[in-house]
């Protein structure tokens, strides 16, 4: 491997997002390393990426995936169950930060449209979004909508911030998984992605060359905040789980 080449931790490696992620980030000259629970799963990889094992909900299991590395794309998710949503979604995300130690990385994480909706399992993945703000570390927080639901067509990336009335159907909007691996990919490299927040949608027309621009055009987070920067403020801090606040503090200590 090339000294210089930056190497990149997918979390999520072998899911329908990560597997995206792994071929976005080989395209654009990172080394991939793939975080996977059973050793067997290293077959569905290219040759040349590394795969390590670890269990996402045992922090003390991550400290040879996090090892010299330059960045995380988080894509773990979990649909329609609290517990696992708390264990995975946010716990996994906790945990990686954890065993981090203080070390320094880039982190895009991928969460989901309706974030901020105060239902169900949503909760965890905006206090996965919190931890990952209150760690300091350079990030982006893409939403995206409804996975491979875009026509043909439909390929022209917008990126939205600001919470509004979801159905709860790909009427709410529709992302490539492949565009929104290129997305959470090319934003480790971009300064304008930077505390950037925003839900990730697809419209008709072809896809930017030039992400930059796009990313340019939204509001940052403020420096410090625990919620993204156009976010409904309806989820006091004071109202959250006295464990929730505690994970928050030990984040912020490293």
């Amino acid at each position: 491997m090339n000294e210089s080449q930056r190497t990149v931790l997918v979390v999520g490696a072998t899911g329908s997002v990560g597997r995206y992620v792994v071929a976005s980030g080989i395209d654009h000259g990172f080394a991939v390393r793939a975080l996977v629970r059973d050793a067997h799963r290293a077959e569905l990889f290219p040759s040349g990426v590394e795969v390590v094992v670890g269990d996402l909900t045992r922090a003390e299991t991550l400290c040879r995936a996090v090892a010299g590395i330059d960045a995380i794309v988080f894509t773990q998710g979990t649909y329609g169950n609290p517990a696992a949503a708390e264990a995975v979604d946010y716990g996994g995300v906790r945990n990686v930060l954890t065993a981090l130690q203080g070390h320094k990385a880039r982190i895009a994480l991928m969460t989901a449209i309706g974030t901020t909706n105060r239902k169900g399992s949503h909760d965890w993945k905006r206090r996965a979004e919190r931890l990952v703000r209150a760690s300091g570390l350079p990030y982006t927080i893409v939403r995206p909508a409804w996975f491979d639901y875009n026509e043909p067509d439909q390929n022209r990336l917008v990126m939205l911030q600001g919470d509004k009335p979801l159905s709860g159907d790909p009427s709410d909007g529709a992302i490539a998984r492949r565009q929104i691996a290129e997305v959470l990919v090319r934003s480790l490299a971009s300064a304008a992605a930077l505390r950037k927040t925003f839900e990730l949608h697809s419209e008709r027309g072809a896809e930017q060359k030039d992400f930059d621009p796009i990313f340019a055009s939204l509001q940052a987070d403020a420096a410090g905040a625990l919620d993204g920067a156009r976010d409904k403020p309806n989820m006091p801090l004071d109202d959250e789980p006295a464990y929730v606040v505690a994970d928050l503090d030990q984040v912020m200590a490293h």
